[in-house]
């Protein structure tokens, strides 16, 4: 099960620039659906309507909306985070190619925006 406690997400872009990165945090709670899961971020958001559908209370997502240089957020996460089976990230701001993070086991998620895509990783 996941440990997910916390996500905060950052922005080390220009706050000069013109850009708004959308974040997604990916609750899964079915072992078929973590199994068959977008492999890479084009698979995501071009199918994340139908998938989202289909998969019904079986998927949560949290979508965050972060301008360039906006400080940090915390994400409000499910209540039933802790259910989930895997949980997953992926940002707008990455490679086209990039793969999901996966975050399950991390207890408190820091996601970092800088220009060169996103950086994921567990914090203190």
């Amino acid at each position: 099960m996941a440990e997910v406690n916390s996500v905060q997400v950052i922005s080390r872009l220009d706050p000069n620039a013109i850009l708004i990165t959308e974040t997604d945090i990916v609750f899964v709670y079915d072992e078929e659906l973590a199994t068959n899961f977008p492999a890479d971020k084009t698979a995501w958001y071009s199918g994340k309507r139908n998938y989202t559908r289909s998969a019904g209370d079986k998927v949560e997502v949290i979508n965050i909306f972060i301008p360039q240089g906006f400080d940090s957020t915390m994400a409000s996460l499910p209540e039933r985070r802790a259910e989930a089976i895997k949980v997953f990230v992926f940002a707008q701001h990455d490679d086209s190619k990039a793969k999901p993070v996966d975050v399950t086991n991390f207890a408190k998620v820091l996601i970092e925006i800088d220009p060169f895509g996103i950086r994921v990783s567990e914090t203190d």
